[in-house]
């Protein structure tokens, strides 16, 4: 009666060291943002989002990054359509005239002008930085960074990228006789010409004058 009695008890604790093992105590991970580039339009008090070269359309659920108010503001100065550079999630099709949801997580940057769809270099670079008052723009790629600027040839060097604090992101670079360092930081950030809002804050010194600007990553950077 007590083989019996053990061997009953051993099988009744099976399902629970089952149990044990199996369960790991960790929830799933969500599956990683999606980031699309398109265009953003307004109808019937709601967002609609559709990627560069394509015909699909989502209706935008912004998960507080502020897409709404953004584009409220860009639209009301009579825009029929705005470029936005966004991550989220697809869902699926929520009827009303679209094939599905974009749940937002991340907003890169929304403009009413410039280059969209048609930028050819995007894909390439790591940042792209410019602000105005003097014009001028960094392009940061995997071979080096060019420095542009109105009535001057491109200038085209070597950099050193190092993370900061805080999300923080400085490269900098001396060769040919000049100094450079571009600082980008996580924060909002409005170009004051065109109205254009940016997720980057930049500051650019370069042989010693102080330059402040707008940044956002590039295609090669998420």
């Amino acid at each position: 009666m007590s083989i019996t009695r053990t061997l009953l008890t051993s099988f009744a604790l099976l399902p629970l060291l089952t149990a044990c093992q199996v369960y790991t105590g960790k929830p799933e991970s969500p599956p990683p943002a999606t980031r699309l580039q398109g265009q953003l339009q307004a109808q019937g008090g709601q967002l609609f989002f559709t990627p560069c070269q394509e015909q699909r359309r989502f209706v935008v659920v912004d998960g507080n990054t502020g897409v709404t108010r953004e584009a409220g503001q860009l639209l009301a100065d009579g825009q029929d359509s705005l470029f936005a550079d966004l991550a989220g999630q697809l869902g699926g099709s929520q009827g009303n005239g679209s094939d599905g949801r974009f749940e937002l997580s991340q907003l890169y940057r929304i403009q009413g002008e410039g280059h969209g769809c048609d930028d050819l270099n995007f894909k390439r670079l790591t940042l792209r930085a410019a602000g105005n008052e003097p014009f001028w723009q960094v392009e940061v790629g995997n071979k080096g960074l060019v420095l542009n600027r109105p009535g001057q040839e491109p200038l085209a060097l070597p950099y050193l990228e190092e993370q900061l604090p805080e999300g923080r992101l400085s490269f900098s670079s001396e060769a040919n006789g000049r100094r450079l360092d571009l600082w980008v930081a996580p924060q909002r950030c409005v170009d004051g010409m065109s109205g254009a809002v940016n997720h980057l804050s930049a500051e650019l010194r370069l042989d010693g004058q102080v330059l402040r600007g707008c940044a956002h990553f590039g295609g090669a950077r998420n």
